[in-house]
């Protein structure tokens, strides 16, 4: 079964990237603009795996991950911060809830593909 990926970032260039970074692979791509919708659509989706930035509006990345990690169906599935973030207390209070990992903005594909690898089955299309 291919893999989903919701990706929870304010700005529409990120999903734009992350959409383009794994059109060549066997996976399903979802998008929040904001940590609430971000929310909703990790409980709708039951994605496999979740990108999030820490800075947006309605809910800022660490009150999202909080929502997620309180939420049972939700809480274990594996959240890699994308963020412009070196603020240590909020990397910290990140790190107390179980994040899987970081990618500092600006990023490369490449490295959004390695650590999907590490994290979630991610196959070439056939």
């Amino acid at each position: 079964m291919s893999p989903k990926i919701l990706t929870i970032d304010d700005s529409k260039m990120v999903h734009l990237i992350v959409a383009k970074t794994f059109e060549t692979f066997d996976c399903q791509i979802v998008s929040a603009a904001d940590g609430a919708l971000g929310v909703e659509a990790a409980l709708r989706e039951k994605p496999d795996l979740i990108f999030l930035d820490i800075t947006m509006p309605v809910l800022n990345g660490i009150q999202t991950l909080e929502k997620i990690r309180g939420t049972p169906e939700i809480a274990g599935t594996p959240v890699v911060m994308l963020t412009a973030e070196s603020d240590a207390q909020r990397l910290g209070a990140a790190d107390a809830l179980k994040v899987s990992g970081y990618i500092s903005k600006p990023f490369k594909p490449a490295q959004l593909v390695e650590l999907t690898k590490s994290l979630v089955n991610l196959q070439a299309k056939a």
